[in-house]
């Protein structure tokens, strides 16, 4: 791609100024702009949002008309639901077209494009994080399944929003006899970016933003376009005092920088700045408040019941926030590593208006990497909101008739993740309920129904998940239902929930019913209900069964935690009480998957196994999806002569058994 000249005396004056320092004004950066241009921005709601760029933008607009036809490229809802963020850029002749991967926060934007004055699309938000690093390589396509069987997907809407939203940007493509979809990328010819501190050179740190977002995909895709890096900052510093490691935007990217005003570089929407979003100290898990015992805590109750011990999981905002509440509440909270898609990793992740950034982090990590790690299959679970469903399992979050929510990264996580749970009132629009002694009470029922023929848009796609093997459960205040091969199954119902007349009443298909069973009591009672000791304390007599058909001893130590000489000998004496009585050597097969122990009983527990190998079994494979734990265990089992190799899956343990 060319470089782009800069033709106007008003750029020329400012590109002066620029190699003085690059410090300039918001009004004076944002002149750069012209008609037709692509501005790419980040930020999500108010983390990392570049408030007083977009405000310069708009009172040019305001003053001149100019510039007009503007695009603008954002994978996440830069916008509070009211005024802040690209609502103020929701202007008729400013705009020709925005793509965007979240509409809910930005009405006004909303206004635009579903009065056809715009041309509007809604890409998934990992895709558009993606794309900018494919712009910034010059690479003409974003290729993924990220969107298959969806409203993205081409043979639907292929993510256009409105009719006067004419031109083709996805395509279906095949590598290896698998569709994929390719996402058509363009030339950026301006960003607009925030950071905390800029030297004169334009280098840029980001110590204390709440996320670092996709910030350098952003500024290399438009410098590599031609085009311009504007960044707003808080302070300045000089030449050579920052430190290289801080730096997220080298200066030979940034083109121009602005001091922002305070008020218009928040750190999110919700906190002019708390530092525990910048990780300058952690927050006692104390201190995070138990739910109110609605409705909420009702779903996020039995939504934990799907947490196992060491999950990476994602927490969608809404309802999925109280899984967090309630995993604290009942002391599993250290077992679980959370995440959000911003970027963070461990800690507690925040929500409301503050949605984006997080406490107690791990690690936080550009957008564009996060998506790479749920992408690649890295979530265990991901709990995300159930706004309409079908019969088919399409679930749908982004429109409701004239409403535009969006994806945001819903497709991206929901697609990819090991395990779906969505959570949700069974019925919208007024649903309240109550807890009796362990009963649930329906003491008003909603106007809406959610469980309908057709959903509105497919955000979701049933059929997809089922050509994945994507395991699949949705959890509502009364009962809960799984995903299965010829349909939608309901599984559980709550207790004091009538099937025909609080259900099958209120759905617009009828659901496979075999056998449900009754929710768990403990979820409609006040006092917590001790879910550690469910996730973490499985008796041992119902880890180990033995199939006298095929003569398989199943052992199954998924969770097991091996914390003291009594956990082996447990081990030891529940194998012997099985296997003694049978009189024969059988052939075995142990699952590992999440299986922990402390390092100085490591030689200990093997020689038991050995022992219990040497007795017992005719042959034994072993899986766990842990790759450490498969090289650790293998690495102890060939130092006493015992079999190494660990599958990583059930299926394959089986294939490994000798005939």
């Amino acid at each position: 791609m060319s470089e782009r000249k800069i033709v106007s005396p008003v750029a020329n004056d400012i590109k002066a100024h620029m190699k003085r320092g690059k410090i300039v004004s918001a009004d004076e950066a944002v002149r750069l702009i012209r008609d037709g241009d692509t501005v790419a921005l980040d930020g999500v709601m108010g983390g990392g949002a570049p408030d007083e760029l977009i405000i310069a933008l708009e009172k040019r607009f305001l003053e001149s008309s100019e510039p007009r036809g503007l695009t603008l490229l954002y994978a996440s809802g830069i916008g509070d639901g009211k005024d802040k963020g690209v609502n103020r850029l929701a202007r008729e002749g400013l705009l020709k077209r925005v793509i965007s991967g979240h509409w809910n926060l930005t009405p006004k934007m909303q206004k635009i494009a579903i009065g056809e004055k715009i041309e509007a699309y809604n890409f998934p938000q990992g895709v558009i994080s993606h794309m900018f690093r494919d712009i910034a390589a010059g690479n003409p396509r974003t290729i993924t399944r990220v969107g298959i069987g969806t409203f993205v997907d081409p043979r639907l809407d292929g993510g256009k929003i409105n009719s006067v939203t004419k031109e083709d940007l996805v395509e279906i493509v095949t590598f290896d006899g698998k569709e994929y979809l390719a996402y058509r990328t363009m030339p950026v010819q301006v960003a607009f970016l925030r950071g905390t501190t800029a030297d004169m050179d334009g280098n840029i740190t980001m110590e204390r933003e709440a996320m670092t977002l996709e910030v350098l995909p952003i500024a290399m895709a438009a410098k590599n376009s031609g085009g311009f890096v504007i960044v707003q900052v808080e302070r300045i510093a000089d030449r050579g005092a920052l430190n290289p490691r801080h730096v997220k935007i080298p200066g030979i990217l940034v083109d121009c920088v602005v001091v922002a005003r305070p008020e218009n570089h928040w750190q999110t929407y919700g906190a002019q700045y708390n530092p525990a979003f910048s990780c300058e100290f952690k927050v006692p898990t104390a201190s995070v408040a138990p739910l109110e015992m609605d409705y909420r805590k009702i779903i996020a109750r039995r939504a934990a019941f799907e947490l196992r011990p060491n999950m990476v999981v994602n927490l969608g905002i809404g309802i999925p926030e109280g899984v967090a509440s309630v995993a604290n509440e009942e002391g599993i909270f250290e077992y679980l590593t959370l995440t959000a898609e911003a970027g963070s990793i461990g800690g507690i992740p925040a929500g409301g208006m503050d949605f984006g950034a997080a406490t107690n982090m791990d690690c936080l990590l550009d957008m564009h990497f996060q998506f790479d790690f749920y992408d690649g299959g890295g979530l265990d679970l991901a709990c995300l909101g159930l706004a309409q469903m079908d019969r088919h399992g399409n679930v749908n979050v982004s429109r409701f008739g004239p409403r535009l929510a969006g994806c945001g990264g819903f497709i991206d996580i929901s697609q990819n993740s090991k395990k779906m749970v969505f959570v949700g009132t069974f019925t919208a629009g007024g649903t309240k309920v109550a807890a009796d002694d362990g009963k649930l009470r329906i003491v008003k029922e909603g106007g809406v129904k959610k469980f309908v023929n057709d959903v509105e848009q497919v955000t979701f796609s049933g059929k997809t998940a089922r050509m994945n093997n994507l395991d699949v459960v949705f959890v509502t205040e009364r009962c809960v239902f799984t995903l299965a091969e010829e349909g939608v199954e309901l599984t559980e119902i709550a207790p004091g929930v009538d099937l025909e007349k609080d259900i099958l009443a209120y759905m617009d298909f009828k659901p496979i019913v075999k056998n449900p069973k009754t929710m768990d009591e403990r979820i409609f009672r006040l006092p917590p209900m001790d879910l550690k000791k469910d996730l973490l304390g499985k008796p041992m007599s119902e880890r180990m069964t033995y199939d006298p058909s095929t003569n398989i001893f199943f052992v199954n130590f998924e969770g097991l935690h091996v914390r003291s000489m009594e956990d082996i000998e447990a081990i030891r004496s529940q194998a012997e009480a099985i296997l003694v009585p049978l009189g024969r050597k059988v052939n075995a097969i142990v699952n590992y998957d999440n299986f922990s122990i402390l390092p100085e009983l490591a030689d200990a527990y093997v020689e038991t196994v050995k022992t219990i190998v040497s007795s017992f079994y005719e042959s034994v494979t072993r899986y766990t999806t842990s790759a450490f734990l498969r090289m650790k265990l293998g690495e102890g089992m060939n130092a006493r002569g015992l079999a190494p190799h660990i599958y990583e899956s059930r299926g394959e343990a089986r294939k490994g058994l000798k005939s």
